[in-house]
């Protein structure tokens, strides 16, 4: 089988885990999880957004990631209880607000992510290769920047994780399919290669 295969990179990127909701220190999901791989297909081709689509994987045939490492880097929220400041003033009188409800967490995100996208028609590529797609969060910006034509051995030489869909029997959970009223997604990791580029 041919596949068109669409290699898109950025800075950085962060994929939280389902299981990780405040937690203080949390490393990013290092595969694609069913929903993800479809919530880009829809984001790509917005004709897949029907109701008759959802919980389904048309186009996007196969994938691969793999990054250079992962950066611990701190970032301030605040409880889901809201935002509270009190103003206050320093020793030289001087104005500022001391916010409530402040906590750090550190999330451990992945640089240079490359993503490989896998399609079997030279045509859904071309479209998908004229956009750019996030990795779950909005500033998780990739961009294309070339177009393979590969055999499926070749694809294989690609390094990288892949979770292939499976079931309960054959794989393990890795959240619920927010297309597909929350049902329970499963999947087989593989990993080609390294996936930590040098």
């Amino acid at each position: 089988m041919t596949y068109y295969v669409i290699k898109y990179s950025g800075p950085f990127g962060f994929i939280k885990p389902w299981t990780a909701v405040r937690d203080i220190e949390t490393f990013s999901q290092q595969f694609l999880t069913p929903s993800i791989v479809e919530g880009m297909e829809k984001k790509l081709f917005p004709e897949l957004l029907q109701e008759e689509n959802a919980g389904k994987i048309s186009k996007v045939k196969r994938h691969r990631l793999n990054y250079i490492s992962i950066d611990v880097q701190q970032e301030k929220t605040w409880s889901k209880g809201g935002f509270k400041a009190e103003k206050k003033k320093d020793s030289l009188g001087r104005s500022y607000y001391q916010a409530e409800n402040i906590a750090i967490i550190k999330r451990g995100v992945m640089l240079h992510p490359h993503l490989y996208l896998a399609f079997t028609t030279e045509a859904d590529a071309q479209v998908a290769f004229t956009q750019h797609i996030c990795l779950c969060r909005n500033e998780d910006i990739l961009l294309p920047h070339e177009m393979l034509q590969l055999s499926e051995e070749e694809l294989d030489q690609i390094q990288g994780f892949e979770l292939l869909i499976t079931n309960a029997e054959n794989g393990f959970k890795v959240g619920h399919n927010r297309f597909a009223d929350g049902a329970e997604m499963f999947g087989e990791l593989k990993v080609f290669g390294n996936p930590i580029r040098y």
